[in-house]
């Protein structure tokens, strides 16, 4: 039988939680044991008014000025797992089910929402007010991996910047929305917001209470009005990852910099670091966000998988920041599987340099023990 797929893992520290005046953004991307993930970085770009923008499966209008942004993907598709902008917002999402049906027609990709709100907000809040706009106005769906055999997922989101941090989690086109402005928190594959709800879509307390959900009386709390009454085995092994990651970040609560960071990144034991047979962590994140605006924030990226076994490579954005050849996939244009119709009935290598070094650098037992020693990763 196939293992079933999981996902990922996303963790912020916001002052005290964090032992400097910094908030830390953590991210796993555990997708696939074959995909690669690159990273890749886009200039800020004016664009013609009226234009559109091509995401991985359909068109939305192109905002008149976009951000300069940093993103780690699954090298098939437009959006992103995780990633920054040049005004040190960053973003990951994580798969979630809900009471709520996965529209089987394609739409907006959660990944291709991370992306638009990098590109298009210069906070948190404004990011998060981009995203929700977008999936009220075009929904989410379509297929969140390379393979003809259907996998789709609504999501949630981690969105951060310098002074708060932001939890969105979706439903169809409906949404809540959690602020945290001081401490720790982490997210994972599980509706997590009850009653601290922030903002929500305006229609969201009457479609509950309209499907009987809900009976409009009492405290609504997302999370337990909307999570499935029977979740799906991926969701039920992630309650493991998620309080394994609270429990992780509570420990070194008051005390968090980017190596704790990304030492609980690299954590096997809570399964927040996967290695199994089908899926592993194939891309992994941890910012610096210096409260102190004239600082820059510092954006740490393996580009390879698993973080136990990878170097955490430091990006900062600059006037001459350009491209690095080595941790981009090759592309295909319009014979790439996932343009051609009907998608995915092919394969080609989208493995990079950077990624194959790696993968040859794990069969040298030399390097090997160095990439699993405990020593300091900067």
């Amino acid at each position: 039988m196939a293992e079933p797929p999981r996902s990922c893992d996303c963790f912020v520290s916001l002052p005290p939680g964090s032992k400097e005046d910094y908030v830390i953004f953590g991210k796993n991307s555990d997708r696939p044991r074959d995909e690669v993930q690159e990273v890749v970085c886009f200039p800020a770009s004016p664009h013609a008014p009226g234009s559109t923008v091509e995401c991985t499966y359909i068109s939305v209008p192109q905002a008149e000025h976009t951000h300069a942004v940093v993103l780690s993907r699954p090298a098939w598709l437009w959006g992103a797992e995780m990633g920054a902008n040049e005004h040190g917002v960053c973003i990951g999402n994580e798969a979630v089910w809900t009471k709520e049906s996965v529209d089987p027609e394609e739409a907006l990709l959660g990944m291709d929402l991370v992306r638009l709100g990098l590109e298009r907000g210069d906070s948190a809040w404004a990011a998060l007010n981009v995203i929700t706009g977008l999936l009220e106005q075009h929904g989410q769906g379509g297929a969140c991996r390379e393979t003809a055999e259907p996998f789709s997922y609504h999501n949630t989101f981690l969105l951060v910047d310098r002074q708060e941090a932001w939890v969105l989690e979706t439903a169809g086109k409906l949404w809540a929305a959690q602020k945290v402005t001081e401490g720790v928190k982490n997210i994972s594959n599980q509706l997590t917001i009850g009653t601290e709800i922030s903002t929500e879509h305006s229609e969201l307390r009457a479609v509950a209470q309209a499907q009987g959900w809900w009976s409009g009386e009492g405290d609504f709390s997302f999370s337990a009005v909307f999570s499935p009454d029977d979740p799906p085995a991926r969701m039920e092994m992630a309650k493991q990852r998620y309080v394994g990651g609270t429990a992780l970040l509570q420990q070194h609560n008051g005390s968090v910099t980017a190596e704790v960071m990304m030492s609980i990144l690299r954590d096997k034991a809570s399964g927040i670091c996967m290695d199994s047979e089908g899926f592993c962590t194939t891309g992994s994140m941890v910012s610096i966000l210096p409260r102190n605006p004239d600082v820059p924030c510092v954006h740490f990226f393996t580009a390879t998988p698993n973080p136990s076994r990878s170097v955490f490579k430091p990006f900062i954005f600059s006037e001459r920041m350009r491209p690095v050849n080595m941790v981009m996939s090759p592309q295909y244009g319009p014979d790439d599987p996932v343009r051609t119709q009907p998608r995915f009935q092919h394969q080609v290598d989208r493995k990079h340099e950077l990624y194959k070094a790696h993968q040859t650098a794990l069969t040298s037992p030399v390097i090997y023990t160095c990439l699993e020693s405990k020593s300091k990763p900067f």
